[in-house]
């Protein structure tokens, strides 16, 4: 028998073995990775918010009368104490007495509230000079390494913040000085008893621009008829409506991000205030939502946000926890899994290794890693569902 058939028959065999073997044997699972590496991290909430005036001031008609045009428009700029408009008395002959003695009550309360405004010039001028007092005696004494740079730090801060309260104290006092004068011209003027030569000058409180124009053309108002709005636009602030949850990260003096405010790049600001009290807001799914307002200051020069106004709608990224170098992963390589743990899978060798992690954080993008991952590791993205422990995967892209 001829033995060369034979060998034919077995090398046929043993090649259609290894081509079944071949075309039947898993392949490797192609998969994407990115590699762990260290950097800064932070954690932030992102929310839509609107400017508005820190001090907004709304002109009434302190008395009845004929109303002069107002030749302001919105946008105008006006300085403290130039005259808005004027009026001209159009009293009734017939007074009583109750009429005479409220507003002698008003005067009264109007010369009170300038006593009581001197008194906190008074108060801030004393604070301001003890807080130069207390910077200059701890600045002597670091010098002497007696108390630390941060105490010197916060004392300056402290004079400051007192500086800006006696600032805010002399406007006081200068409000309630056109308050006074404007109870007391009403006054003469209820006392003229129906005289149409007295005409009463409507005067500016502060320096500002014009905000509204609430009755421009000539016409008789009645007491307390709304005139015009001033404010102030260099001294604007940022009201943001965040949920409650995420109010209490947003605590006084964290950094905030300004975006999608027209302007080019972003502007820098500082959160000044939580507001205590909430309210019950209805998203745009009808869902009721517990909300509060955060208070936001910009922080530089009025220059870079000259464009904004009054109730401008910004975006606000308010920084709740920051971290300069961390072990970074994308956020889509990290599970869970069963028991709350977490977990990524890591290319070792051309097989997926399963290994826990001990995250410290994650936010839109990235994964702060404590623990359980090395600088370098190669995470897969986004893991299959497929993908187990073990299983041999192929690179197919590095972020």
């Amino acid at each position: 028998m001829n033995p060369k058939p034979l060998w034919i028959s077995i090398a046929a065999a043993a090649a259609l073995s290894a081509v079944l073997v071949w075309a039947f044997a898993p392949r490797p699972l192609a998969v994407e990775v990115a590699r762990a590496t260290m950097g800064p991290y932070e954690q932030s909430v992102v929310e839509d918010a609107r400017t508005r005036l820190r001090d907004r001031y709304a002109l009434s008609a302190p008395l009845a009368g004929r109303l002069a045009r107002i030749a302001l428009r919105e946008g105008d700029a006006v300085q403290a104490g130039a005259v808005v408009t004027t009026i001209t008395p159009a009293l009734s002959p017939m007074l009583d007495e109750r009429t005479r003695r409220e507003q002698s009550a008003r005067v009264e309360a109007a010369e009170a509230a300038v006593r009581r405004a001197d008194a906190g010039i008074q108060r801030a001028r004393v604070a301001v000079e003890q807080a130069r007092i207390e910077l200059r005696r701890n600045e002597q004494l670091a010098q002497q390494d007696f108390v630390s740079a941060a105490k010197v730090d916060t004392d300056r801060l402290a004079l400051q913040a007192a500086q800006t309260d006696l600032d805010v104290a002399l406007q006081s006092r200068q409000v309630s000085g056109y308050e006074r004068d404007t109870a007391r011209a009403a006054l003469v003027a209820i006392r003229a008893t129906g005289s149409s030569e007295g005409i009463f000058a409507v005067r500016a409180p502060v320096s500002g621009s014009v905000l509204r124009v609430a009755q421009t053309s000539e016409t008789t108002v009645t007491l307390g008829a709304p005139l015009i709005e001033i404010g102030d636009t260099t001294r604007l602030e940022i009201v943001a409506e965040l949920l409650t949850t995420d109010a209490l990260q947003a605590l006084p003096g964290v950094p905030v991000r300004v975006e999608r405010w027209g302007g080019g790049g972003m502007l820098e600001g500082r959160v000044r205030r939580v507001e205590p009290a909430a309210f019950t807001k209805v998203s745009a799914l009808g869902i009721e939502e517990q909300r509060v307002n955060v208070l936001i200051d910009l922080v530089g020069s009025p220059d870079q946000w000259r464009a904004l106004g009054d109730g401008y709608r910004v975006g606000v990224r308010i920084v709740t926890l920051f971290r300069s170098s961390v072990l970074r992963v994308p956020v889509s390589a990290v599970f869970p899994q069963p028991g709350g743990a977490m977990a990524v899978f890591v290319v070792d060798g051309g097989r997926a290794r399963l290994r826990p992690i001990e995250l410290g954080g994650r936010n839109g993008s990235e994964a702060w890693v404590r623990g359980g991952l090395a600088e370098g590791a190669e995470v897969i993205v986004y893991p299959p569902t497929a993908l187990r422990d073990g299983m041999r995967v192929k690179v197919r892209a590095v972020r």
